[in-house]
């Protein structure tokens, strides 16, 4: 009896971690687009800083987003147990900040506006060529703005896997939560970690007496800025894929047009799933521009009040 009761138990567990599995695939599927969107904002958080002091600062930011998780995953269970009512409106607030946050990054690169990329730049290399600047404060500044950047993207990331575990067991859910918010923290920053520190490997290479090594070390050092770049324009899209999915998804007859829009297009599986995201991300960008409109008015209300 013991013995069958101990096999029945361990039976029981490896069902559990089955399913885990399966529901943690499901649920860092769907958050894969928030994810490009996060590694790139955070490599871009730590630019400016010393070299000496890059992976120091991205591990103090590592450390405020596990602080994050251990107060977003509690509350995410904590809302799915007594007001389950109220993840899909919250899905629905993060969706419409991926979309707003999409447009106003476009908005900045291709709208007049204040200060460009290049006068922010002048101002940081002057900031650190400056004696008189405190650069404990100034690093101080950047982790903390990193680590509220990391805040709301982890809130989506905890509440879209919360709508991918939704109908499973108290149990599953804490199991999946859990593991998305440590092996994402632990993701993002790794890599985060290594583009930071992607120029000082070229240079270290380029210096080597291996021709080929120091051929790898030139490009390395040449790619890296194209990578930030293409880190940038890929999580923008996939915040309007994302988030505009999110939308669709929670508006019913939106989400029927857009899939009898792809149905209607034809080819198959794989154009269908085509069609859904493009139109998903079109929507997105339309719903992203509205929320900016109506927080571009709110604050010149305000600023006049």
């Amino acid at each position: 009896m013991a013995g069958s009761s101990f096999f029945a138990l361990f039976d029981d567990i490896a069902t559990i971690l089955d399913d885990v599995s399966v529901m943690t695939k499901v649920a860092a599927k769907k958050t894969a687009g928030v994810l490009g969107d996060d590694l790139a904002l955070n490599a871009q958080q730590v630019s400016g800083v010393p070299v000496n002091r890059e992976l120091p600062v991205v591990w103090a930011v590592a450390r405020g987003s596990f602080i994050n998780k251990l107060i977003l995953v509690p509350s995410a269970l904590l809302i799915s147990a007594f007001l389950p009512w109220a993840v899909t409106p919250l899905l629905m607030l993060g969706g419409a900040f991926l979309c707003f946050e999409g447009v106003e990054k476009l908005a900045h690169k291709f709208l007049p506006h204040g200060e460009s990329a290049e006068d922010n730049h002048a101002a940081l290399v002057g900031a650190l060529q400056d004696a008189s600047v405190d650069m404990v404060a100034f690093e101080r500044d950047k982790i903390k703005g990193a680590v509220r950047t990391d805040f709301i993207l982890s809130a989506e990331i905890i509440v879209i896997s919360l709508d991918a575990v939704a109908d499973a067991d108290f149990t599953r859910q804490v199991l999946v939560l859990s593991i998305i918010a440590v092996a994402m923290t632990v993701g993002v920053y790794g890599l985060v970690a290594g583009i930071v520190k992607l120029d000082d490997l070229g240079l270290y290479l380029s210096q080597k007496r291996s021709q080929a090594m120091a051929w790898l070390g030139k490009r390395i050092v040449g790619a890296a800025p194209y990578l930030m770049k293409t880190l940038s324009v890929v999580g923008t899209a996939a915040m309007f894929m994302v988030g505009g999915a999110i939308l669709t998804h929670g508006i019913p007859p939106v989400h029927a047009a857009v899939e009898h829009a792809a149905a209607a297009v034809g080819g198959g599986a794989v154009v269908h799933a085509l069609t859904s995201t493009l139109l998903n991300a079109l929507f997105g960008i339309v719903a992203g521009a509205v929320v900016l409109g109506v927080v571009s008015v709110a604050k010149r209300l305000f600023k006049k009040a």
